[in-house]
């Protein structure tokens, strides 16, 4: 770079022989006295050496010479000042380069260096050249480092030395040497031309901004070196780091021509600070709308609080995604669970809240609780020290009034839980090596669509993904996998949980569950779970098994279709009511689940892949259809594929309404569910009354409510043998359990008839 000739900019001041009026014997501002017709000044016209030259006498401890014209500086620039000087006579001075930095306005530019070393003058006659560099950056050779507020200057030199000494000075050539330092040739633009220090303390941010200013496209260069940022800062070409930056916390740095993680670790000189540092930016910046992991792994050595990353507010609605990387967990007593054990009150009149909570300081947000009457994956969404409260993420079944719970809050590699609301973040491509140390991801207290897709959780302590609150609403997990940190232990002792939900319309579509001890609890409704591979079997010969997907809530209008449930069941409950006996709400149903593949293996006989369990008396099933989905067994046999759990409570068969099993396949399995059956019952002796059970197939113990049709095959003859066309009545719910049904005749016949029973009534 060379601004006069790129720019046309004049340096050089006019020569001596122009005349002496705009030669300050001062600091060169205007109005200062000059050498025009001054006794101690003189041009002479030619001499051998210097053709025309100013003949100057000493008379003052420092005799200064500086131009009136306004010599223009400007970030980034490198001027060299040189002069040719002889002594002439008298005593030998000392002379050096000078010059008076000026503000904009005029005004003093004070604090600088304003002058180039002393050059000692040794002998008469003898041309001696002096020179100085001015510059923006602290650099090799440069004398004077001047700052972006200095405007312009007023060249000139001074003698120092005892007075009476006569010296000649050649012209003085000011020339732009920039070139030197930043060259045209090179890609880059290196900040300490524009007035960085690199020393850690000074603030070096107004010379990234000069020096972003004037990259022309080429790459901002940070050299070695420690270089402090006081504010907030954008720079707006691509960058190199050899050194690093240190900023507050709350300082930001978007980058937005190279924002990708590997630039914010290079920036910092360190993996976890540069993601924090590259998050913050995600969302300070409107232009940045993906953090690009470029595969980079991260060791993570504690929890990364993702809301103190941002610092600036506990809210952030606007869609954002981070990508392709992996966090690797690294074990220390940053990752222990912080366990406290309080006594509280509760009331299902007040169904989120504990009240009069004993030590509740040491109670923290998005711990889980636990104790006598709290279903699973209740957590604390939110604590009141003051009104000594907290706020649950879901109501407690059948807790006492006053009893004692315990909080154990664990470590998560991700933790959004300081967001008291977000949306729209995806975590795309992003692999949890938790490796037994920490949980994965727990989002915001509220918010929605937080999306993960072809994300991998690896070995989760406890959790992989946890919601505290709402967040989960739309909730999308596609194309993920978790795998267990307890594939050795029996399914019954693993205690790690891949997902909660508490609110409506997740999406968990092709995700596998590689033997967790639950994969999903799901509160809320209209999800969709659809071609996923869930299995939690272990090696444990004819053991029990555990549930793989839990309902929580009794009418869910949940869609369970194309997936792969493998030695796991679904349990479907409602442990997430603070009034569980039946009363307003609706019946279980809403549910359908279809053409999945169910399988098991060295299992115990009485296991079943669907299980009902109401948390109270009263509740019926309305809205349940299984179709079209295949149950198969392999090294051994089961009784059936249904139940109903009656630890807490049983199903009304009374109020079934709208329920089907039917066009499913069984294998190994020594009872099929089917309703409506048609079953063909042989009355061979002549009777009024036909009694047909159907109790077997029917499901969850149900009632045989409807019959909705009956066919006679072949002949119906009465006990004369003579042939009889009456038809039958029909009564429903016989027996002392109300499962038979019954054909009513006009009198006694013999035959054959294809029954269809129902368990429901449909609606």
């Amino acid at each position: 770079m060379n601004k006069a000739i790129t720019e046309g900019v004049v340096f050089m001041p006019p020569e001596f022989a122009d005349g002496l009026a705009v030669w300050s014997s001062e600091d060169g501002t205007p109005g200062t006295l000059t050498y025009d017709g001054a006794g101690n000044a003189a041009i002479v016209p030619a001499d051998q050496d210097f053709d025309s030259c100013l003949e100057l006498f000493k008379d003052q401890n420092t005799q200064t010479l500086r131009y009136m014209g306004q010599t223009p500086f400007e970030q980034g620039c490198y001027l060299r000042v040189r002069a040719r000087v002889k002594a002439i006579s008298g005593p030998l001075p000392s002379v050096r380069i000078a010059a008076r930095p000026s503000l904009s306005g005029g005004g003093h530019a004070a604090g600088y260096v304003e002058t180039g070393s002393d050059v000692a003058l040794t002998s008469y006659g003898e041309v001696v050249e002096v020179s100085a560099i001015i510059g923006s950056g602290s650099r090799s050779s440069v004398d004077m480092v001047w700052g972006a507020d200095v405007a312009y200057a007023h060249i000139g030199l001074d003698m120092t030395g005892s007075n009476g000494a006569s010296v000649r000075i050649d012209d003085i050539i000011v020339e732009d040497v920039t070139g030197a330092y930043l060259r045209d040739m090179m890609d880059w633009v290196d900040v300490r031309d524009f007035g960085a220090v690199g020393d850690g303390v000074t603030d070096d941010r107004a010379a990234f901004q000069a020096a972003d200013a004037a990259s022309g496209g080429r790459t901002l260069l940070v050299p070695d070196g420690v270089f402090h940022i006081g504010a907030n800062l954008t720079l707006h070409t691509d960058i190199r780091f050899e050194g690093t930056m240190t900023m507050a916390d709350n300082v930001y740095l978007s980058l937005t021509r190279s924002f990708d993680l590997p630039t914010y670790i290079d920036a910092f000189g360190s993996e976890l600070l540069g993601f924090r540092k590259a998050f913050q930016a995600l969302l300070h910046y409107a232009d940045h709308k993906v953090l690009d992991m470029c595969g980079r792994r991260i060791d993570v050595t504690e929890p990364i609080d993702m809301q103190s990353a941002y610092s600036t507010a506990d809210s952030f609605l606007i869609r954002r995604a981070i990508r392709n990387g992996q966090f690797y967990v690294i074990g220390g007593s940053a990752w222990d669970d912080d366990v406290t054990t309080s006594a509280a009150q509760y009331n299902p009149a007040n169904p989120m809240k504990l009240t009069n909570v004993v030590g509740i300081s040491a109670v923290r947000p998005g711990a889980i609780v636990t104790g006598n009457g709290v279903g699973r994956e209740v957590y604390v969404k939110s604590v009141d020290v003051g009104a000594e409260e907290i706020t649950l993420s879901r109501p407690l079944w059948g807790a006492g009034a006053s009893q004692t719970y315990t909080f154990t809050r664990h470590q998560y590699v991700l933790d959004f839980g300081g967001f008291a609301e977000l949306r729209r973040m995806n975590l795309i491509e992003v692999e949890f090596q938790c490796n037994s140390h920490a949980s994965a991801v727990m989002l915001a207290r509220d918010g929605e669509n937080m999306v993960f897709q072809d994300c991998h959780f690896i070995k989760p302590k406890n959790h992989g993904i946890s919601s505290t609150g709402r967040a989960c609403q739309d909730l999308h997990v596609d194309r993920c996998q978790f795998i267990s940190a307890e594939q050795s232990m029996p399914a019954t002792d693993r205690v790690s949980v891949a997902l909660n939900v508490n609110a409506n319309d997740t999406k968990i579509r092709d995700t596998r569950f590689q033997r967790m001890g639950t994969s999903m609890v799901l509160h809320g409704a209209g999800h969709i779970i659809q071609g996923n591979h869930l299995f939690q079997g272990d090696e444990v010969t004819d053991g029990p098994r555990v549930a793989g997907l839990v309902f929580t809530l009794e009418n869910n209008k949940t869609v369970v279709t194309g997936n792969y449930v493998d030695n796991c069941f679904i349990e479907w409950n409602n442990e997430h009511d603070a009034s569980p006996n039946f009363g307003v709400e609706l019946a279980f149903g809403g549910m359908t689940v279809t053409d999945n593949i169910f399988t098991a293996n060295d299992v115990a006989s009485w296991f079943n892949w669907i299980v009902i369990k109401p948390f109270g008396t009263g509740h019926y099933l309305s809205g349940f259809h299984v179709c079209n989905n295949t149950f198969r067994t392999l090294n051994g046999r089961i009784d059936r594929i249904e139940s109903v759990s009656t630890t807490h409570g049983t199903l009304n068969g009374w109020g079934t309404r709208d329920v089907t099993f039917q066009d499913n396949v069984f294998v190994g399995i020594d009872q099929r569910t089917i309703s409506p059956v048609t079953l063909e019952f042989n009355q061979n002796t002549g009777a009024s009354t036909w009694t047909l059970d159907a109790s077997d197939y029917l499901p969850f113990g149900g009632n045989a409510r409807t019959v909705s049709s009956v066919v006679i095959e072949g002949d119906l003859r009465d006990n004369s043998n003579a042939q009889v066309w009456s038809n039958p009545h029909v009564l429903v719910n016989q027996g002392s359990s109300a499962q038979l049904a019954q054909l009513k005749w006009p009198k006694p016949v013999r035959g054959t008839a294809h029954v269809t029973i129902r368990v429901d009534r449909p609606n």
